[in-house]
């Protein structure tokens, strides 16, 4: 997926130095689809499992704690929206969208009865959602639950990319096997191992929430007219 070469000549440039902090804003928290902010810029979503370690990535990309972390599993509950701005920008050019994990016990229940009120319809409908990032952790097996979403986000017409986190845990081999079974089980995933605690990853992370940014802002622009 997002296997195209746009021209990015100034388009977030910014963020190519890994010491370069992007400015965030809180934006809002939705447990509801009236509550979403209306649409406007290009939006990214993560998700993944309870404990995938959501927060750190997000926190990780943005060189600031936006996201709030936690040792309690499933402590997100709402979409949490935050506007993503670079140095010596007059606006916001991204929205990140932090979804709700999902695979623990009775709280991810409550959160998937809570799928058709407001998450199914984000991730059906959000004219300006550009790429969904899926989280899953390298040091553990491939998991039911990521199958039936990234099962539900195919059948969505979403694009999606797989982050393997934590990959600072394992050693070279470990890490080059927990890949090979992650591409095994989910191979038309484009797979992206990352470590929120050492940074490998960060880069071409960014470039792939880059480049499906420029797609929606290129599909939104207006076309010119055969007249003009």
């Amino acid at each position: 997926m997002l296997n195209g070469t746009p021209s990015l000549a100034n388009f977030l440039s910014p963020v190519a130095n890994l010491s370069m902090r992007v400015l965030s804003r809180f934006l809002a928290a939705a447990t509801d689809a009236a509550q979403f902010p209306a649409p406007s810029l290009p939006e990214i979503a993560f998700l993944g499992r309870s404990n995938v370690g959501k927060s750190s990535v997000i926190n990780s990309l943005v060189g600031d704690k936006v996201a709030r972390t936690s040792s309690t599993p499933g402590r997100t509950r709402s979409i949490n929206f935050f506007e993503i701005r670079w140095p010596g920008k007059p606006r916001p050019e991204l929205i990140f969208a932090d979804l709700p994990g999902y695979g623990y016990a009775k709280i991810s229940r409550e959160i998937s009865q809570e799928w058709p009120k407001f998450i199914e319809p984000y991730l059906n409908d959000r004219p300006t959602l550009g790429l969904c990032i899926v989280l899953v952790d390298a040091n553990v097996p491939p998991q039911q639950s990521d199958r039936q979403l990234l099962d539900f986000l195919t059948a969505s017409d979403r694009e999606f990319l797989l982050v393997a986190t934590k990959s600072d845990r394992l050693s070279n081999n470990q890490l080059n096997t927990a890949l090979r079974t992650l591409t095994q089980e989910y191979p038309s995933a484009h797979l992206l191992p990352f470590s929120a605690k050492t940074g490998a990853g960060r880069e071409e992370l960014w470039k792939q929430i880059r480049q499906a940014a420029e797609q929606i802002t290129t599909a939104e622009a207006p076309t010119a007219s055969p007249l003009d």
